[in-house]
């Protein structure tokens, strides 16, 4: 007899974050970077199930966001833009933190954040409150005492607003129409923690929606259900999400109003996705800074800056919450049986293939060709170590949905056993009839 054990409910939320950091490092989801020279703080490599995962999560943000939309264009922009971007958008001026850097050790620390934090062990005096400017500089030319100062983009949606007449002019759309992006972003956090959630490097998937003044809070309530609709969709429970309206005093200075939709984190409600209001602010300083006008032409020949409804989200914040999410623990005879129960759509791994015995030959060519078949349409693993019950459980930790084993009754009927991950349930299915099935659950 076996029982499932949710850790979120039976434990230290703290042994839960630890168990998805050791998880992550064993299996190959998620290394810290450098790690051979001992890290740096805020960056993360994502190794061979880790990519797999980020991946299919940003090609079902894609699918969704642009191509089963008709109004919605993708686009890519560099991740270092000229400088007068970011003066344009109110970066290099208004995009800090507020530091307080202790006098003998030099730790630092947010000031809004000091009640949260440890103060210096030393016991060092605090300095005053400083803006911390949270953008990476870099540097364009070939020699750095006559290079132009450049950064590293923190968002990836003023590629977006600077690119937006080209857009305009390649696609010529109305009124709803929107632009997305996939990209890297870079800020330099002053605190971190908390594994993947705040990164100094991450990834992130942003829309801008333009729409006719006037109609930009019919269009934010459409976007707030639909990002919601998508997370429930993935598999998130809707007692672990939530919306958060930021109060006036605490808006970005181009944003009218903002809702966050946040995740019941193990160290507490924190923002998954934000949904901003951004009115008219970017087009109309980017045109003011540049020179150029950017504003929209409708059918009556009308100009105008249309607003702009942005749902923003990290992807890497998107992954801890499917990782907590999923995980669980199962209690039989033989120990604990470690299942990741991912929605199958982005399991990095869809369906693995055994043999039941590896010594036998006619077992492992059966095996394989089924393999080789299926791996043409789906990410499949291979598995013929140790015995059939460890090789299910190893599949069962990586989020692995089937697990599809050739016995010595393949042979004669040319059928399969396909055993679910998350009901343990088997059924024998036709060797013919395996992507027409796996297809449909794959819709």
């Amino acid at each position: 007899m076996t029982f499932s054990l949710k850790i979120g409910y039976i434990g230290c939320m703290a042994d839960l974050m630890e168990k998805i950091v050791s998880l992550c490092k064993r299996r190959g989801f998620v290394f810290p970077s450098s790690e051979i020279y001992g890290g740096i703080g805020g960056f993360w490599d994502f190794g061979p199930l880790g990519v797999e995962l980020k991946n299919n999560i940003k090609d079902w943000w894609w699918k969704t966001m642009v191509q089963t939309r008709d109004e919605v264009v993708g686009l890519d922009s560099t991740i270092i833009h000229n400088p007068k971007v970011w003066e344009a958008s109110g970066h290099t001026l208004s995009f800090t933190d507020p530091l307080r850097e202790c006098k003998s050790c030099h730790k630092r620390f947010r000031a809004d954040q000091l009640d949260k934090d440890q103060c210096p062990e030393c016991g060092g005096e605090l300095t005053t409150i400083k803006q911390f400017n949270l953008m990476f500089e870099t540097y364009i030319g070939s020699a750095k005492e006559t290079a132009d100062k450049a950064y590293l983009r923190p968002e990836t949606c003023q590629g977006i607003f600077i690119n937006f007449v080209n857009v305009l002019d390649t696609v010529q759309p109305k009124l709803p129409f929107g632009i997305a992006q996939i990209g890297k972003g870079f800020r330099n956090e002053v605190t971190l923690g908390n594994f993947i959630f705040r990164d100094r490097e991450f990834e992130m998937m942003e829309l801008e929606y333009f729409i006719k003044p006037g109609e930009d809070e019919k269009w934010f309530d459409y976007w707030l259900k639909e990002r919601m609709k998508w997370y429930l969709d993935l598999g998130i429970d809707k007692n672990n999400l939530r919306f958060f309206e930021h109060p006036k005093k605490s808006l970005a200075h181009y944003s009218k109003r903002t809702v966050d939709i946040e995740y019941k984190f193990p160290f507490g409600w924190a923002e998954l996705e934000g949904i901003a209001n951004r009115t008219d602010f970017d087009l109309k300083n980017q045109a003011k800074f540049s020179g150029k006008d950017l504003r929209f032409q409708d059918e009556n020949g009308q100009k105008l800056y249309p607003y702009v409804i942005e749902p923003s989200v990290g992807v890497e914040r998107i992954i801890l919450a499917l990782l907590l999410e999923g995980y669980q623990e199962q209690k039989d005879k033989e120990g604990i049986r470690v299942i990741l129960s991912l929605n199958p759509k982005i399991s990095p791994i869809k369906m693995a293939v055994f043999p039941l015995l590896a010594n036998k030959p006619e077992l492992v060519k059966k095996a394989k060709e089924i393999y080789e078949d299926l791996k043409i349409c789906f990410n499949v693993a291979w598995d013929d170590r140790g015995n059939i019950g460890k090789r299910y459980y190893s599949q069962d930790e990586i989020g692995t949905p089937w697990c599809l084993t050739v016995d010595f009754d393949t042979l004669k009927d040319k059928t399969v056993t396909v055993r679910d991950r998350d009901t343990m349930k088997q059924e024998r299915l036709k060797i013919d009839k395996l992507k027409e099935f796996f297809q449909t659950k794959l819709l």
